[in-house]
């Protein structure tokens, strides 16, 4: 009997690095977490990314009983937030594998959300980014271009737009709105112009200021007028991406199936305008995601090997 090829997907992201060790046939055999590993290109950067892979690599060869130091994977997929260009040395001389392939998190993202199958995801934490892949291989993405310049209907957007509603009623020209309380209370400042400028400093970072998101979503839900007029721009925003890959990738007849993935989408209201918004388009359906980027990464590991594992193994481990 030979030796069992091993495949491993990694998702490397802002805030934590999750590896995933899986057989041919897709049983997970081992999973590892540990901190983020994303790399800005400084020399510690570079140390601790190595780092980070080794120790969440450790983690989850211990639990498959396998020695890292002695493992060839077949394939390798590791998908990276903030970019893959200056990052595949790096790992190479971490991970020993005939096929490394390095990508970013939203074709890893896709890739779990719709099993490996053509389509489109849309990916909306602090930011946004709508990416999708057609049968042919071709690529296509909107949004994505950073809280300056885009990243709306992330949980950044939303609060700044909350935070604009604010505003506009301190100054006499927009409507009441529950916001402006409710906003001040949870971060303890005097009025809506101290918190803007308080947004402004480093005691606010953008990850901060993003996880107020879900109280917007609250008011809404709760019927405060401005608060769900942010959060169903938010949803058509998302939408609009979405649509807009597609119309990159298909022809405008084309059946087209749609996913989501990151925390804004736990907004029952956002989730369901978002939806609403795609399948009311002829041809365009949305799926819950089946799995995460972790599973996506591990997904296009096999298939660079051209491999296909069983999905139903994947889809009942627990990982």
């Amino acid at each position: 009997m030979g030796v069992a090829r091993l495949f491993l997907g990694v998702d490397g992201g802002q805030s934590s690095t999750t590896a995933l060790i899986s057989d041919e046939g897709g049983a997970i055999l081992g999973v590892g977490t540990a901190g983020p590993c994303n790399h800005v290109g400084a020399a510690e950067g570079a140390a601790k990314l190595k780092r980070v892979v080794a120790e969440c690599l450790d983690s989850a060869c211990k639990q498959a009983g396998l020695n890292p130091k002695a493992l060839t994977f077949a394939s390798a997929c590791f998908g990276m937030s903030g970019g893959s260009d200056d990052k595949k040395i790096l790992l190479s001389e971490v991970i020993r594998t005939p096929n490394l392939i390095v990508t970013d998190d939203a074709l890893i993202a896709l890739s779990g959300a719709l099993g490996g199958q053509p389509g489109v995801v849309t990916i909306a934490g602090t930011g946004s980014i709508a990416y999708g892949r057609n049968a042919e291989g071709g690529r296509a993405r909107a949004g994505g271009w950073g809280y300056v310049f885009g990243d709306e209907g992330g949980a950044f957007d939303i609060v700044r737009q909350a935070l604009r509603a604010a505003l506009r009623h301190a100054e006499g020209w927009g409507p009441a709105t529950q916001l402006t309380e409710a906003l001040l209370e949870k971060t303890g400042e005097a009025n809506a112009n101290a918190l803007l400028h308080a947004f402004y400093t480093t005691q606010w970072p953008r990850s901060r200021v993003a996880a107020l998101a879900p109280l917007v979503s609250k008011l809404a839900e709760e019927g405060d007028a401005a608060a769900i007029t942010v959060i169903e721009e938010a949803a058509e925003k998302l939408a609009s991406f979405a649509l807009a890959v597609r119309s990159q990738l298909w022809e405008s007849r084309s059946s087209v199936r749609f996913s989501f993935i990151g925390s804004v989408f736990r907004s029952e209201l956002l989730l369901s305008r978002f939806r609403w918004t795609i399948d009311a388009t002829e041809g365009c359906q949305t799926a819950l995601p089946l799995l995460g980027a972790a599973g996506g990464a591990l997904l296009e590991a096999y298939r660079a090997s051209g491999v296909s594992p069983n999905l139903d193994k994947l889809l009942t481990s627990n990982f």
